[in-house]
């Protein structure tokens, strides 16, 4: 998404709270420097940025961002809360509200061994303040576009805040349409437990006549391969190729994780696969049910079974048109829908409350000095 916002604005200026990008992965940066927070240079960056997570909203407030008209920033965390005068537009987009602090807080603690103990309140503290200043960031911002409306409805509740949804954009081109299927199911993750994809590993090896492929790495992955019967293939991380060989080829992809958006299901109906999924977040919003696929409504192995056996009695799947429902999510038209937006903010803030005038229209290169998204980088492994 940044990418193509960066393509989007070509002028812009680029600054996050690190930037720890190999060189092989800043091809889409365009030889664009990234102006970074004082994280950068703390000890261990690197490896545990997320030990900083109690003075990342300091570090995004130092970034001086006074000369810029328009600030556009990418934020899960922290990034929305860059310091704007009432004379610069901000423009959100929000992956979702803080859920590890806001709904997700209670599983966050359990799961990371952090619901116990004099730890435990640390964590909670730290939380409650990452929460005051969550909402107090969220008034500084202009307006919010989301990446589905389940973030709609989250943004809604928890900042009281209207937004505008505009689904990521989904590289379709790198997930050709395959009509030929094997016998095996597939599912592709980081094995991190919110993915859960020990639940879809103990669904499937309660049932041996049933092959699944499992592609991924993660904390989780020992675990999980205790866990797998004799039909069940850990192959771990793959390649992109790879990644797209299986996807082609599988039966149908299996989602169980409730995630805001859900980018891989996309990806796996471009291939024209059906795709398995929980019955939340933003699969509601991806999958057809009965068309591109199937919804199981909870996260248990039973649920799991019983959206299988649905799967395998309903008949074949047409791979061609759940291509079409994936283009949808195309590149093009995030960039057509993002950009109107955009424009679309631009007048209103240029009008300041009075109608538009003809000549009120989106500036073009040149005539803003520089854009700035402020983007916080997320160490993410591309799973294959």
């Amino acid at each position: 998404m940044l990418e193509q916002i960066l393509r989007l604005y070509p002028q812009a200026d680029l600054f996050s709270l690190f930037d720890f990008l190999p060189e092989d992965q800043r091809g889409f940066l365009g030889g664009r420097p990234v102006r970074t927070s004082l994280i950068q240079h703390m000890p261990s960056a690197k490896r545990r940025h997320r030990a900083y997570l109690p003075i990342m909203p300091l570090a995004i407030e130092q970034l001086d961002l006074g000369e810029y008209e328009l600030v556009i920033s990418s934020s899960y965390v922290v990034a929305k809360g860059v310091l704007t005068r009432p004379d610069q537009l901000h423009v959100c987009y929000c992956h979702s509200p803080v859920r590890f602090a806001w709904d997700l807080q209670h599983q966050y603690l359990r799961e990371t061994g952090l619901d116990r103990g004099v730890k435990s309140w640390l964590a909670r503290a730290v939380l409650h303040y990452i929460r005051g200043w969550d909402l107090r960031s969220a008034a500084g911002v202009d307006a919010f576009v989301v990446n589905s409306d389940t973030v709609a409805r989250r943004v809604r509740k928890i900042y009281r805040r209207d937004s505008v949804c505009v689904y990521p954009p989904v590289d379709l081109d790198g997930f050709p349409l395959c009509e030929e299927k094997d016998e095996y199911y597939l599912t592709a993750s980081r094995l991190v437990p919110y993915k859960k994809i020990n639940l879809i590993v103990e669904a499937f090896s309660r049932t041996p006549e049933r092959k699944l492929v499992v592609i991924g790495d993660g904390p989780d992955f020992a675990k999980i391969k205790r866990l797998a019967g004799t039909n069940v293939t850990m192959l771990g991380y793959q390649p992109a190729a790879a990644l797209c060989r299986h996807m082609q080829r599988a039966k149908a992809f299996v989602f169980a994780a409730e995630e805001d958006f859900g980018i891989v299901p996309v990806e796996a109906q471009a291939c024209g696969t059906p795709v398995i999924a929980l019955g939340r977040g933003g699969a509601t919003e991806t999958v057809l049910d009965g068309v591109t696929g199937l919804f199981f409504n909870e996260q248990t192995p039973e649920c799991l079974l019983e959206a299988l056996d649905r799967f395998e009695n309903h008949g074949d799947w047409d791979a061609r048109a759940i291509r079409r429902h994936a283009e949808h999510f195309s590149i093009a038209r995030f960039r057509d829908e993002f950009s109107a937006v955009i424009e679309s903010e631009w007048r209103r803030f240029k009008s300041d409350g009075k109608p538009p005038k003809d000549n009120d229209r989106f500036p073009a290169d040149g005539e803003i000095d520089r854009l700035a998204p402020s983007s916080l980088p997320m160490t993410m492994k591309r799973i294959g």
